[in-house]
């Protein structure tokens, strides 16, 4: 199947609610449209009431939903119904969940007990974001993904406020004859951070990488290029300062 480009959608010369609809709820049922909309009126609803509301009618906009979900103030959703969500997961106020890709069921996944913290925005250009279980995603984290350019994040990872995280999918820039938002995008492969990874704050994370299960990037750097389990990575751009020792947690004699 082949997929547009968002800005396509929006301004195409289908009307205007088949123009929103594609856009912005994820189909032209007009029953989930209506749903849609008296979920997108609850967004706002603040306090206990606001919590109770979203926890009963929402769920029922997403592919999947486990139990005790809880929906912050104010969270923009687009194309929930390609959105699966575990049990227990928690989206905090101003979070954006942008999975506008029609080649996919499964777009954005957040596994058990995952955690988006204020003003998160996951965005998928085409492409998907895959969150493993009791993952923390610090403030205004930007989470991106484009096609062919995935961002999939293991078990237990614990990201820091004001990441960047992307897999991929800038311009190419072979061409002069067009202009650079024309033309297509690269394709890196996506970006892989697996079990255990902790990233300090304003981490950068650029695509084709893979960051080792247990590895550590500090506060600032830019990764760039792979690194090793359980590697500490400083730096602009980043490299490898340090390993981490093992320790099995019993005390010494």
């Amino acid at each position: 199947m082949k997929v547009s480009k968002s800005h396509k959608d929006v301004t195409g010369n289908s009307g205007i609610l088949h123009r929103y609809q594609d856009s912005m709820v994820g189909s032209r049922s007009i029953a989930y449209t209506c749903l849609f909309e008296i979920c997108t009126a609850l967004s706002v609803v603040p306090g206990a009431s606001g919590l109770f509301l979203r926890k009963f009618l929402w769920p029922k906009l997403f592919q999947s939903c486990g139990k005790n979900v809880l929906f912050g103030q104010n969270i923009v959703l687009r194309h929930p119904n390609r959105i699966a969500l575990g049990n227990r997961v928690v989206i905090s106020e101003g979070c954006i969940l942008d999975a506008r890709n029609p080649s996919e069921d499964v777009v954005i996944s957040i596994g058990d007990d995952g955690m988006l913290s204020t003003q998160v925005r996951i965005a998928c250009k085409n492409g998907t974001v895959t969150i493993g279980a009791r993952c923390g995603i610090g403030a205004q984290t930007v989470i991106a993904a484009s096609a062919g350019n995935p961002v999939t994040i293991g078990n237990d990872v614990a990201i820091g406020p004001q990441c960047y995280i992307t897999g991929g999918g800038s311009y190419a820039l072979d061409r002069t004859d067009i202009p650079i938002a024309q033309q297509s995008t690269r394709i890196t492969g996506g970006s892989f951070l697996e079990d255990g990874v902790w990233l300090g704050a304003k981490v950068a994370v650029l695509g084709g990488v893979t960051i080792g299960s247990g590895a550590v990037g500090g506060t600032g750097s830019v990764i760039t290029r792979t690194i090793p389990e359980m590697a500490i990575a400083m730096g602009v751009p980043a490299k490898v300062v340090k390993m981490r020792k093992q320790d099995n947690g019993e005390k010494k004699p």
